[in-house]
């Protein structure tokens, strides 16, 4: 299966792809993917940067989640058309509990930042995990990109400076502080991370202001239900 094309996966702003041999996946992670063991190969896709974004809002999507359907859709195309006859699933997005975070840190993608938002060398904390796909086809497995995380060579760390919440100020992230903050009228960071976006590691790829009020407001709206069910 060597010549899979991605070029689509690319136009689309899914850049990002990790090929892993489920056999050589930890036992729980395969049993919980692939109970049954139909498939051999998992697909990991995520995209780094604005393209992703800028194709969502080109299609127009409405429905309450644009980027999950255009992911959907595109990458059921992008099967057709590259892997035609071949039986697949798509866990994620989905119901089946995925270990996303697990799966970037074998791809060499994911170190853990002070703001809790995974970051690594070429696109700093502005990539997300978009799809995992099981194909029963043995396509080329991809090496781990081995690296550093860049928060290790960060002197300064103005992340922690500037969070307004003081969610990082004593070397552990607190989520009580963070989400209080966020509820606040006031509040700096109801549709954004303050954190994140002083960070200094690839500033060039930050999304635009549209794509991280879009994903800040779904996070807020789900800590205004867990804390309405609290009362």
């Amino acid at each position: 299966m060597s010549d899979v094309g991605y070029s689509a996966l690319d136009a689309a702003g899914l850049n990002l792809r990790a090929v892993f041999d489920l056999d050589a996946l930890p036992g729980t992670m395969r049993a919980m993917l692939d109970p049954q063991g139909r498939y051999c190969r998992l697909l990991l896709v995520g995209h780094g940067g604005r393209r992703l974004w800028e194709c969502v809002t080109a299609a127009g999507l409405a429905g309450e989640h644009p980027i999950d359907d255009f992911v959907r859709v595109t990458l059921a195309d992008w099967v057709a058309a590259q892997l035609p006859g071949v039986a697949y699933a798509m866990p994620y997005p989905g119901n089946v509990p995925v270990g996303l975070q697990a799966l970037g840190r074998l791809a060499g993608w994911h170190h853990d930042s002070p703001f809790r938002v995974g970051i690594n060398a070429d696109w700093g904390s502005w990539f997300a995990y978009r799809a995992v796909l099981l194909v029963d086809a043995e396509l080329p497995v991809t090496p781990s990109a081995h690296g550093d995380s860049p928060c290790a060579a960060c002197a300064g760390k103005p992340c922690i400076a500037a969070c307004p919440a003081g969610a990082l100020d004593d070397g552990e992230f607190s989520l009580e502080k963070c989400t209080a903050y966020r509820r606040l009228p006031d509040s700096q960071c109801r549709v954004t991370c303050i954190a994140r976006t002083s960070c200094p590691v690839r500033p060039e790829h930050r999304y635009d202001d549209a794509q991280i009020a879009h994903s800040y407001s779904r996070s807020l709206a789900m800590i205004e239900a867990i804390s309405g069910s609290d009362r």
